[in-house]
């Protein structure tokens, strides 16, 4: 099995910066992508960002420009720089990584256990 533990939630003040980290561990034989999904209260679960392993990323529109997501393989390690904040970035931030085993070699996705940030003056 692999575990993800995330860190770097918090509270932030509008046009302010927060970054998120999420350390993958466990039985990994090979990760393939990893990212952040986020929920928001009465909204459905949307893609944030994620990032392959040799380095191309996808962002959501909204977050184009202002949350750079950046892995450090070595570490198997994914982060999320959070600038120029806005209220509407208000969510539970789930990372995942799609990731195979050393008993299971198809990938499949595991997730961490979500945290909270929230934008606000």
């Amino acid at each position: 099995q692999v575990q993800l533990v995330e860190s770097g939630g918090g509270l932030a003040q509008p046009g302010g910066s927060l970054r998120l980290s999420c350390a993958a561990s466990g039985s990994i034989f090979r990760i393939y992508a990893m990212g952040w999904y986020r929920q928001a209260p009465g909204k459905q679960r949307e893609l944030v960002a994620d990032i392959t392993s040799s380095g191309n990323t996808n962002y959501a529109d909204s977050v184009k420009g202002r949350f750079p997501i950046s892995r450090d393989n070595a570490k198997n390690t994914v982060y999320l720089q959070m600038n120029s904040l806005k209220p509407e970035d208000t969510a539970v931030y789930f990372c995942y990584a799609q990731s195979s085993t050393t008993t299971q070699l198809t990938p499949r996705n595991y997730w961490g256990q979500g945290t909270q940030v929230t934008v606000s003056s």
